[in-house]
């Protein structure tokens, strides 16, 4: 057969002269194992899969744009909510207990997650096509999914380990009315709405706070299947949901969904008649109604589904300025939950991946694990704080993420509320009331040795007050030791300024 596509190379690429046939000792002899082509086809074959996910294992995605529609200014200072904005989004679709392998339209609820690629780094909010869910703390949260899984004898799924959970669990009966009625099956992924469901908290540019819930009502009208019609598609097309949702793009029939936000002013919490960071309760709309945001449109199926929407890692914990957590407990706890998971799946560097990766410029002192690709250039400090141009934190441009009705509860600051709790003061009563004098002549001479190795300003000048705020003493030998040496150092990097012995100081 004549190929009229480009050779076939390597991973490296390097061109290859079959495609078909090993390399082998004679036409019946033995595969030669310097066959390095058939090696890494073999070797690559046995490793291109990953872990599935735990939860929402299967699903489908799109990409498309968010634009906004309305103006919400006065609730948020987030950029790209702000009038006229728009920006590029992901949206994965799944399910939350079926493997990869299941039916789509199994009775099940379906995860709706969106990855907003902002100016202001990525913004993910990772709902469902429900706004409440099972349970309201996460210590539960690991025993649920097991309970919707199989068991661990037969390998199946089993009812009774499902409704044993449930009964015992009583904040799970709003959650299984829903499931149980008409929206717990949806027609299709683009006939569902979506549900921010948690409670989260808007910061508009004054600095007032709002609690707010998220509402995507689908513009295709909201459609479900019978059970029977589920149980037919789940059998006879068990990628149903995949179809609909790329076949409808492809042909042109991009689904939309309007963006609404309920809006709680922060002191109306506490004396509300229920809990409003309890997950298992919606906000009655006679009470706070839906406000318009914009619109979200999907028009762009995925190239490649394993590199864009399989390796697709969607995270609470990413907020951008403007937005905030709240006191919900299930929230919280997501905020560790999964990114954690997406390190294990995808491994530490997983955000360099182009599906993860921000539009928005990354300054972050993360640096190497397995399959890092992006560097800063030209070498900046690994560390902070610094004094080479390294990024600096701005409190002034973010209000922070505490979780806590009252914000003022979570500070970073150090704790200072005893006579003496100076950083120095034990420091100087070690070398001043417990060193002898020889030790304090050692002191001075290890640092000023240490200085003379290619300590440069304007470090050095620090280090000498750094050791006088110790001890002014100690701290004026340093510099003068330093400084009536210095010029007898040869320049050179990296090496030792002056022979180093191997003979330990005995105290």
């Amino acid at each position: 057969m004549t190929s009229t596509g480009p050779t076939t190379t390597t991973v490296a690429g390097e061109p290859q002269p079959s495609d078909e046939h090993s390399l082998t000792q004679g036409p019946g002899g033995g595969i030669l194992l310097h066959d390095r082509f058939l090696i890494e086809k073999m070797a690559h074959f046995n490793r291109e899969r990953i872990p599935e996910r735990v939860v929402h294992a299967k699903g489908a995605g799109a990409f498309g744009r968010f634009e906004v529609t309305d103006d919400v200014s006065a609730f948020t200072r987030a950029d790209f909510l702000q009038p006229g904005r728009a920006c590029d989004v992901l949206v994965r679709f799944s399910h939350v207990a079926i493997e990869t392998g299941g039916g789509d339209t199994f009775r099940d609820l379906r995860g709706f997650a969106i990855k907003f690629y902002t100016d202001e780094g990525n913004y993910d909010l990772v709902g469902n096509n429900t706004p409440i869910f099972w349970i309201r703390d996460p210590m539960k949260f690991q025993d649920f999914i097991r309970s919707q899984k199989r068991t661990p004898d037969t390998g199946l799924r089993d009812n009774t380990m499902q409704w044993d959970f449930w009964t015992l669990s009583p904040e799970s009966a709003h959650q299984v009315a829903w499931l149980f009625g008409d929206r717990g099956l949806p027609y299709s992924y683009r006939h569902m709405n979506g549900y921010g469901s948690h409670t989260f908290q808007w910061i508009n540019a004054a600095g007032e706070r709002f609690w707010i819930k998220y509402h995507l009502q689908t513009d295709q009208g909201v459609e479900h299947l019978s059970q029977d019609d589920g149980e037919r598609l789940a059998g006879a097309s068990p990628d149903y949901y995949t179809q609909d949702l790329s076949g409808a793009i492809a042909g042109g029939e991009f689904p939309s969904w309007t963006v609404y936000v309920q809006v709680m002013p922060v002191d109306e919490a506490a004396g509300y008649r229920f809990n409003p960071f309890d997950l298992t309760k919606v906000w009655p709309h006679e009470d706070y109604p839906l406000r318009r945001v914009g619109r979200m449109t999907l028009d762009r199926n995925p190239e490649n589904y394993f590199a864009q929407i399989e390796q697709a890692a969607f995270a609470p914990s990413n907020l951008v300025p403007g937005i905030d957590v709240s006191p919900d407990k299930m929230l919280l706890g997501r905020m560790f939950s999964y990114a954690d998971t997406h390190r294990y799946r995808l491994g530490v560097n997983y955000t360099q991946l182009p599906v993860n990766a921000p539009v928005a410029p990354v300054h972050s002192y993360a640096k190497d694990g397995a399959m890092r690709v992006d560097f800063p250039v030209p070498p900046q400090p690994t560390y902070a704080p610094n004094s080479f141009g390294g990024p600096v934190a701005d409190p002034t441009v973010v209000t922070e993420a505490t979780g806590l009705a009252d914000p003022g509860d979570a500070v970073r600051a150090a704790y200072v509320a005893h006579a003496q709790d100076d950083d120095y003061g034990q420091a100087h009563t070690l070398v001043r009331e417990v060193m002898s004098e020889e030790e304090r002549d050692r002191l001075v001479d290890n640092v000023v040795g240490h200085l003379l190795n290619g300590v440069v300003e304007p470090v050095l000048s620090r280090v000498f007050a750094f050791m006088s705020a110790i001890d002014d003493e100690v701290g004026k030998r340093i510099e003068e030791g330093y400084r009536r040496q210095a010029d007898d150092v040869a320049p050179t990097t990296g090496q030792s300024a002056r022979p180093v012995g191997d003979v330990a100081t005995k105290t």
